[in-house]
């Protein structure tokens, strides 16, 4: 990344951060300012050097975005967003960065979730002087679902949503899984055959090696996550085992997104039978994940998950 960008990003972070945005400090007040951000909210590892950020670096962010929505809290993933933002645009000009581009960019809304989110959950009560304050709850889901209903509410169709669902949605029906369910493919991966995560997820509906092949894909020599109707045909099948298990939709999502095993022992361990029973234990972008999609659906085929 070049100086110029790079002082870019600093000046864009400090003013995000700062506590009255409408003060204008001059330029290295700013850079001092988003400097300091950076040094507290990204491994120190992936600041040294910013100004020259190569391919190694912009991995290490992606692996700590992606590691803040498996481990972090749904309310702290906001302060992501201009750093997140900032570094989409470099990604997508640069070759060996272009497949992460998509993932992080469908990704983003997460983002802009957490800071409404923010706004909608209440802060916790003042303590005692020199007591911590509790952190704040995690939003409940149906705090989470009327977010995710009014951001997704003015969305345009992702550009490659017409060239791939005609090909996608009948793979969905021969598996006889709800068509509307082809729709992941947006949350997922913008419509992106081939999308990668930094975890190693790959293609419309970012399968993990194992799952693919446990669905009956090769990896190698030829990747078969990255052809979109054998991709679908995967995804497909595991949804369709995943609601035979759970018998409900809301359940079955959080389980393509969090794995089965974790979804099932949250429900064991709080005797629970419905997603929002156990939405503030997953990890925060499964919490996020099934209510995006249900906003999505409901936006582009008028269903909601109940009537899939």
């Amino acid at each position: 990344m070049k100086r110029a960008a790079c002082l870019l990003l600093l000046a864009v972070m400090a003013r995000a951060q700062a506590p009255n945005p409408a003060a204008r400090p001059d330029l290295d007040a700013l850079i001092g300012a988003g400097q300091r951000w950076l040094e507290e909210n990204v491994d120190t590892n992936v600041l040294r050097n910013l100004p020259e950020l190569d391919e190694a670096k912009a991995t290490q962010l992606l692996q700590r975005f992606q590691k803040e929505l498996q481990e972090g809290e749904v309310l702290d993933l906001a302060r992501l967003r201009g750093l997140a933002g900032m570094a989409l645009p470099w990604m997508e000009q640069d070759e060996a960065m272009k497949p992460f581009a998509p993932w992080l960019r469908s990704r983003l809304d997460y983002l802009e979730a957490s800071e409404e989110l923010n706004r909608l959950v209440p802060e916790s009560p003042r303590l005692p002087s020199g007591k911590p304050a509790p952190r704040r709850p995690a939003p409940t889901a149906q705090q989470q679902a009327r977010v995710w209903t009014r951001l997704v509410a003015n969305e345009p169709w992702p550009a490659a949503a017409k060239q791939y669902l005609p090909k996608v949605k009948p793979v969905f029906a021969a598996e006889r899984v709800p068509v509307e369910l082809a729709w992941l493919a947006e949350v997922e991966s913008s419509f992106d055959p081939k999308a990668k995560s930094p975890a190693g997820a790959t293609g419309l509906y970012q399968l993990m090696p194992d799952t693919a092949k446990a669905e009956g894909l090769s990896t190698f020599p030829f990747d078969q996550r990255k052809d979109p109707e054998k991709c679908a045909g995967a995804a497909a099948r595991l949804l369709r085992r995943l609601h035979g298990r759970f018998r409900d939709w809301p359940l079955a999502l959080a389980a393509y997104n969090a794995g089965e095993g974790r979804v099932q022992t949250l429900l064991t361990r709080h005797k629970a039978t419905r997603f929002p029973e156990i939405s503030r234990h997953l990890p925060a972008e499964t919490q996020m994940y099934v209510p995006k999609v249900e906003a999505v659906i409901l936006r582009r085929e008028g269903k909601s998950l109940a009537r899939l």
